[in-house]
């Protein structure tokens, strides 16, 4: 039987809760019977012991004494529960009884020779019972047998079962409606969940679940939600913003190519000709395969793979590294480096973020440098920071720009520097690196004059 969340709760709680109560009201039931019989053994064992002082023992003969006073007692007197008395031999043998017996007798249990209490049967009425042993100088000369009725003892007896019965009837009858009404207000928060989860599509993903007012187990499982819904937001955004940018920079290289070969085959032309536009396509090629892979290079950054080697190594042999790959371009520009390494020799970083970090912005500072120019680089430390300034004597950015050159495909006035290649995705690319360990860039720049940035690692 397949039952729902719901009434799986009701259930269970039922369950344990019968079984409480069930043991509850056993222990009340036997309490209240052992209090019960406590009670007429107490009563029955002072008769007993009271009985024995009058009684008297002559020879192997035991007999009560001024039975006649008794007979008479019980004439005058109204016993509510009456004591009745028997006297027996060591053997078991009839000696005497109280006159209420009348004809009958009590009965004998030789396992009951030293004062236990036990149940019988008198007139097909149920009795309690107790035989004492009769002695007389250490030996037993015979037994006294005291008893009382038990019917009113067992009337409340059965009478408490039965009540208490009904009663368990009754709350477990109760106590399921209410179970139900509790069970169905504890899971409205699950309730909310799935409703809000089904109102949820890719076009649709800003939507969240509300989170309880009490932090429990059922908040922190609508946060978890929250964060997962967030985290597919975050890599749907990122396909999104893929596509946009793909789409955004690719279009315009491919339109240009595709209008230089329509060009071309208009009609025949020279060799020279058809050698410039091929380089010129390929020259596009090339630029539109950078593109591409920085454009990937963003998506791996913005997932932030964890497989990514962050292995730390000297943050001036990175650097070295660069400004040998970029000795070409260095020297076509006759620039002059100026690299303060200080006593910061073995500051250590991490490699991949920080190359894709210095690659791009010493990248720029060699490209956007006048020639003849000196471009600065010096390590110093401040605190726990290794801080690194890079100052190149450059075109500048304008100050209204400063805000945005971290922005993919931005380019602070583009259209007067068309000579200088790029596509606006590099300070992106640093901006995500930098990110991914924790790092600051910081950019100041006048205009005109040059840049500088400082990176806090």
């Amino acid at each position: 039987m397949r039952l729902s969340f719901k009434n799986r709760i009701v259930l269970h709680y039922m369950i344990a809760t019968a079984v409480i109560m069930a043991v509850a009201f056993m222990v009340v039931y036997f309490v209240v019977q052992g209090t019960v019989y406590q009670n007429l053994d107490d009563d029955l064992s002072f008769e007993a012991e009271k009985h024995t002082d009058e009684i008297r023992i002559i020879g192997d003969s035991i007999k009560i004494k001024n039975k006649k006073e008794w007979e008479e007692r019980e004439h005058r007197e109204v016993q509510v529960n009456p004591v009745f008395i028997q006297i027996l031999g060591k053997d078991g043998n009839y000696m005497d009884k109280s006159p209420n017996l009348k004809e009958n007798v009590l009965s004998f249990n030789p396992k009951q020779n030293y004062g236990g209490h036990f149940n019988e049967i008198l007139n097909n009425r149920s009795i309690r019972q107790v035989q004492l042993p009769i002695e007389e100088n250490g030996k037993i000369k015979g037994f006294i047998l005291a008893a009382m009725s038990l019917e009113s003892s067992k009337m409340v007896l059965l009478n408490l079962r039965n009540v208490l019965i009904i009663s368990y009837l009754f709350l477990l009858a109760g106590l399921y409606f209410m179970s139900r009404y509790l069970a169905g207000r504890g899971i409205i928060p699950v309730k909310v969940i799935t409703e809000t989860t089904k109102r949820i599509t890719q076009n649709n993903l800003n939507e969240r679940v509300i989170l309880p007012y009490n932090k429990d187990e059922l908040y922190d499982l609508s946060f978890n939600i929250n964060e997962l819904l967030q985290r597919i937001e975050n890599a749907i955004e990122r396909k999104r913003q893929f596509t946009s940018d793909a789409s955004h920079e690719l279009r315009t290289p491919l339109s240009t190519l595709k209008g230089t070969l329509e060009v071309l085959i208009r009609k025949p032309r020279e060799q020279s000709e058809y050698e410039e536009k091929i380089k010129y396509s390929l020259s596009e090629i090339d630029r539109m395969t950078d593109t591409i892979e920085q454009l990937l290079l963003l998506a791996r950054l913005d997932v932030n793979s964890r497989t990514v080697d962050r292995s730390p190594v000297p943050l001036p042999n990175i650097i070295d590294e660069i400004l040998s790959g970029q000795k070409k371009q260095i020297l076509q520009k006759k620039l002059t480096i100026a690299f303060q390494k200080g006593v910061l020799l073995e500051e250590m970083v991490p490699q991949y973020y920080t190359q894709l970090i210095m690659e791009n912005i010493i990248g720029n500072a060699v490209k956007y440098s006048k020639v003849a120019s000196t471009l600065h680089i010096e390590i110093t430390r401040s605190g726990p920071n290794v801080i690194c300034n890079i100052q190149d004597e450059g075109v500048g950015i304008k100050k209204e720009d400063l805000d945005n050159v971290f922005k993919r495909f931005f380019r602070s006035d583009a259209l007067h520097h068309k000579n200088i290649p790029g596509n606006g995705l590099g300070l992106s690319i640093a901006k995500k690196a930098a990110d991914a360990i924790n790092a600051e860039i910081h950019v100041e720049s006048e205009f005109g004059e040059g840049t500088t940035f400082t990176i806090l690692f």
